[in-house]
């Protein structure tokens, strides 16, 4: 299934799609999934670069299992390529058999920003949803979070955009303009001026390591979508109310969140998942910084790719490969 395939099931498709990855993560929440951890494959030669496999099974209402295979090249964007390419594959739950592949940078973008909806939408439960936004980075996965933002009903009166390039920002710009977006769009070139300057904080960039470290910034107390995961120093996630996809997954490969526990030895900091937000058994202290920092679960793929998957059939829109399996008897 090609990206044009996928994005036609997907396209305005924002709510059901979140509903779907808050079902998925009820599925992990209840412990009918398997999620081991990502593999990176790294380079010496090219220490920016990676690609990462996520293997999962998801079980309950679901029943798939698969991989994706998804690879970051930050590079690529000095050129105009998008930074990330990827493939999902789903096997068939009872016999492991392979059963499609399916472009997915689409597929990853679109179950990132609808966890990160998700997120928003149930943290600010009872209470009034922000309508200051600020984006750190303007690559794919902050236009898909934009889009589902709006897509599931927030409405913001501005908009501000930080980004390293001015270039980047000023596209960015255009494209929430582009989107019928009637409050103000701003370009920030000063950090702490967006930060405090909004009540939702979205950081969607290519950090590799801390870059904001002054939790005096936050004071105001934001709620932050720490999609990149990278961005915040330790400090301001101890100062923090803290929700994380998976504690296992999210406390490694040097986030933010791992780096916090390196410097204490513990996990306290941690309030609880997205799941235990889903299921209301999350305490969230409101006196301080509310951070969410996904590090992305494979089950997400699995859940939007075997949506896609059953849709594209159904329309007609799926590309069969016929002897795709050589040989589909024990004793041919």
């Amino acid at each position: 299934m090609s990206g044009a395939t996928v994005h036609d099931v997907l396209d305005g498709r924002e709510n059901e799609v979140v509903d779907l990855v808050a079902r998925a993560y009820t599925a992990h929440g209840r412990q009918q999934t398997v999620n081991p951890p990502s593999y990176f494959l790294r380079f010496p030669d090219r220490p920016d670069s990676r690609i990462i496999a996520l293997p999962a099974s998801l079980g309950g209402e679901f029943g798939v299992d698969g991989i994706k295979w998804i690879s970051s090249f930050p590079a690529n964007i000095t050129s105009g390529l998008p930074r990330a390419s990827a493939v999902l594959i789903l096997n068939d739950h009872e016999t492991g058999y392979p059963f499609a592949c399916l472009e997915s940078s689409i597929i990853s973008a679109t179950r990132t920003a609808a966890s990160a909806a998700l997120a928003a939408d149930r943290l600010h439960a009872g209470r009034p949803r922000p309508r200051r936004i600020t984006f750190f980075g303007t690559g794919l996965i902050a236009c898909s979070t934009h889009r589902y933002l709006t897509g599931t009903g927030w409405d913001f009166d501005t908009v501000t955009i930080h980004d390293h390039s001015a270039e980047y920002a000023r596209g960015f710009a255009d494209y929430v303009s582009g989107t019928g977006h009637e409050g103000t769009v701003t370009v920030s070139d000063d950090a702490e001026t967006a930060v405090r300057g909004s009540d939702l904080i979205v950081f969607a960039t290519t950090a590799g390591e801390p870059h904001v470290h002054e939790p005096d910034w936050f004071s105001h107390n934001p709620t932050v979508l720490h999609i990149s995961l990278r961005d915040l120093s330790p400090a301001i996630i101890l100062g923090s109310t803290n929700v994380v996809d998976d504690v296992e997954h999210s406390l490694k490969a040097n986030t933010s969140p791992h780096l916090a526990e390196q410097a204490t030895g513990n996990r306290s900091f941690i309030n609880g998942t997205l799941s235990d937000v889903l299921d209301g058994t999350a305490e969230l202290p409101t006196d301080r910084p509310l951070v969410f920092s996904p590090f992305g679960l494979g089950v997400l793929d699995l859940a939007v790719g075997v949506h896609v998957y059953g849709e594209a059939l159904r329309r007609g829109l799926a590309t069969p490969v016929p002897g795709f399996f050589h040989v589909l008897s024990r004793y041919a």
